[in-house]
């Protein structure tokens, strides 16, 4: 199954492992996974654990 690639000279959508615009290098595109709960949670906790560690 092929994924969607992404090239970032042209900023062209392919299926190909070239540019089919500039024949440049394409990479996989796949979206960031985003949960803003989840960055700020690895702090909080990581911070927590600093504060029980202390007392």
């Amino acid at each position: 199954m092929n994924r969607i690639r992404f090239c970032r000279n042209c900023e062209a959508y392919t299926l190909n492992k070239t540019c089919t615009k500039c024949g440049k290098e394409t990479e996989i595109n796949a979206p960031q996974k985003y949960s803003k709960d989840e960055t700020v949670a690895y702090y909080r906790r990581k911070l927590k654990k600093e504060e029980l560690d202390k007392a």
